[in-house]
């Protein structure tokens, strides 16, 4: 059909971002989406060809509540699995921990442990959430080829940026534990309690995503209480980080890699069967939907880029990439697990939006929300179908220990400051509880299935406003907390005037964030002007800023501290 014959139909704006799905509506009760339980009529226009009729009930993730639509497994098989496979996954996690000794200094970042493939594997499967079973497919239903392609760019944007920003905070703080360390000494009170509560923020609404993704996952399954799968999968995932920290937490994304891939292979070799291949898919598309195979479609090339700048200046500011950083045996072997890693992320987005053009092309029914689902399902028995809550766990508790990792590690290192005098065996004990008590509303919000999707895009916007004030002090001398904080407030004054209010389609998106992201830019050399006079700061005095939990464990890597080239 030619694009200007083409219906304008709201898609949800969830689309733009690493785990938010856009359905595409007509004519029909409002479409939940799947992993952030979102309304569809907060929506952003996009030319698409018309959906398939869709039934006209209320429906969540296209599944009317209270029925499972694909399988016949039973809640009570459906539980027992679900509660198993957490369990082996939890009993994992302690064996390992318990291996070791306990010091805060390894809880947090268990520094100089990990070699390259180590470090591969845990931001593979960290990267990886329940999110890639169905915002992929879905976004490939509407945005074609150029949106997937700019998820899955965006998606490895941050671990390649990492590779310079990495290695430059190890020169310089070779005995950190948190992006808030260098962003107290090197910019002082404001600029650090800011950005602070810009990544707890951040981190508690991926958290709440995730649990609400296998939440979501089981109802898809049977007909299973989302209530008792949030706790179920909170529970134990707490259990074995609480015990074991970042070690844990990376030995069990060791372990769930390896039933992530070949899974996820799997879907795809299914697929492949179902659909008769790819040149039976694009012909089907060439008369149905020739726009999602152009890769220079206006929509499809604007959600793209919208996924790919959300992503990057998010992702750069996660603590879980942060302590991974410190864990790496080296300088090189962290550049090497963060290339591999952001190397290998690309393949398995793209794979998985290959189902939502197969879904395009054979109209299987149901919501393009489930697009991978709609094509899998019908042809696999229901012990077959078991096999995804394994994939559903190892995808989500792989995600979700990361962010409880890094929340207990802002808390122990940011509560050493408010306690100077604790000693190391309390700040853990005090990171543990106030996890604890984080948990609570996250598992309230997720057995609820409520919508953390307009949280979750001012988080990104909040991100932009400050990513090029952040991390321009690891590079210049005459830059400092004065300056880092107007470019900060400056771009999020310029990124909430075009943001989309709540209730209002989202087709100002990316050039919200594109606006928070560059005015600081602006801001930066204009504060440059006006203050000519300041203080260049010692980059070389960051580390001293560093509070050393166990000294005698704490040493860096040899050729870690390099010397500091000439700054501007």
């Amino acid at each position: 059909m030619p694009a200007k014959g083409r219906n304008r139909v709201q898609t949800s704006a969830s689309a733009f971002k690493k785990g938010r799905q856009a359905a595409p509506v007509q004519n029909r009760a409002p479409a939940r989406d799947h992993r952030l339980h979102a309304p569809a009529d907060q929506a952003l226009p996009v030319r698409l060809v018309p959906p398939p009729p869709r039934s006209h009930r209320p429906a969540t993730h296209g599944i009317p509540q209270g029925e499972t639509m694909y399988t016949s497994i039973g809640t009570g098989p459906a539980i027992f699995w679900l509660a198993l496979f957490s369990a082996l996954f939890a009993a994992a996690g302690i064996l390992y921990a318990r291996r070791w000794r306990e010091s805060l200094e390894d809880f947090v970042v268990a520094r100089n442990t990990q070699g390259p493939i180590a470090t591969f594997a845990t931001l593979l499967a960290s990267a990886l959430g329940a999110w890639i079973l169905f915002s992929p497919p879905e976004a490939a239903t509407w945005g074609g080829i150029p949106a997937v392609v700019g998820y899955a760019l965006g998606s490895m944007s941050p671990l390649v940026a990492m590779l310079l920003l990495g290695r430059r905070m190890r020169q310089l703080m070779p005995h950190g534990h948190t992006l808030t360390e260098f962003l107290l000494t090197r910019y002082g009170r404001p600029m650090y309690a800011l950005t602070l509560a810009i990544m707890v923020f951040y981190v508690f609404i991926e958290l709440t995503a995730e649990i609400t993704a296998i939440s979501m996952l089981m109802t898809l399954l049977a007909p299973v209480p989302m209530g008792l799968t949030a706790t179920v999968v909170m529970g134990t995932v707490l259990l074995y980080t609480a015990v074991g920290g970042l070690r844990a937490s990376i030995f069990t994304d060791k372990v769930q890699i390896l039933i992530i891939v070949p899974m996820l292979l799997a879907l795809v070799a299914i697929g492949w069967h179902v659909s008769g291949g790819a040149s039976g898919v694009t012909a089907r598309l060439a008369e149905k939907a020739p726009t999602l195979l152009d890769f220079g479609d206006a929509g499809g090339l604007k959600a793209g880029a919208t996924f790919f700048v959300a992503i990057l200046l998010t992702g750069i500011f996660h603590q879980g990439n942060w302590q991974r950083i410190y864990a790496a045996r080296s300088i090189q072997d962290m550049q090497r697990g963060f290339l591999l890693g952001g190397l290998v992320v690309v393949p398995f987005i793209l794979l998985m939006g290959l189902f939502g053009l197969a879904w395009v092309a054979m109209e299987p029914g149901g919501d393009a929300s489930v697009a991978l689902f709609a094509l899998v399902m019908p042809n696999l028995p229901a012990w077959v179908a078991l096999a995804f809550i394994p994939l559903g766990l190892a995808l989500v508790m792989s995600s979700a220990d990361t962010a409880i990792s890094a929340i207990t590690s802002i808390i122990a290192v940011d509560g050493a400051r408010l306690l100077p005098q604790a000693r190391p065996a309390r700040l853990l004990r005090l990171a543990r509880i106030l996890v604890l008590v984080l948990a609570i509303p996250v598992v309230v919000v997720a057995a609820q299935g409520l919508s953390v999707l307009y949280l979750f895009l001012l988080a990104d916007l909040l991100c932009a406003a400050a990513a090029f004030p952040v991390f321009l002090g690891l590079y210049s001398r005459r830059h400092d907390g004065v300056d880092a904080l107007v470019a900060t407030l400056a771009g999020l004054a310029a990124g909430l005037w075009m943001f989309p209010r709540p209730g209002q389609p989202l087709d100002t998106l990316l050039e919200s964030f594109l606006l928070a992201a560059c005015v600081p830019v602006v801001v930066t050399g204009l504060m440059r002007l006006l203050r000519r006079r300041r203080h260049a700061f010692a980059l070389e005095t960051l580390d001293d800023g560093v509070r050393r939990f166990d000294r005698e464990d704490a040493q860096p890597a040899g050729g870690d501290k390099a010397p500091l080239p000439a700054q501007t």
